[in-house]
């Protein structure tokens, strides 16, 4: 079974553009940690178009959380900016890419607001 980060991850990876994305560029990496094993993100952001890999490689931005935080994000249980306030998550590098990044997470699933719908018409097509 794929959890829901790697489901998230690869997704963002299959896509040929991301709009939400067509203003940023930058490296970003997640460094999940779960006791002494830590799982590494890397994502490539160049004007919307976005590859990821599993690579520990210095980053623009890099994340820490565990990987618990991460699948509640990927899944719209959790709010990445309340996360981060909380201290759930640690950001060290250009912050701009992780309120990017944030944008493209779902909301969660009893929201009926515009970014819910916005996903719903992404997933149509």
């Amino acid at each position: 079974m794929v959890d829901a980060t790697t489901r998230f991850l690869e997704d963002l990876d299959r896509r040929d553009f991301e709009p939400l994305l067509a203003k940023s560029s930058g490296t970003l990496r997640l460094d999940l940690h779960e006791g002494a094993q830590t799982t590494h993100w890397l994502l490539r952001i160049d004007r919307g178009q976005v590859r990821v890999s599993q690579e520990d490689l210095e980053a623009d931005t890099v994340i820490g959380a565990s990987p618990a935080l991460f699948e509640d994000l990927a899944s719209g249980r959790e709010d990445g900016v309340a996360a981060l306030l909380r201290g759930d998550m640690t950001v060290t590098g250009d912050l701009r890419l992780v309120l990017q990044l944030e944008r493209l997470f779902p909301s969660p699933p009893d929201s009926h607001g515009p970014r819910r719908r916005f996903q719903a018409e992404r997933e149509v097509h």
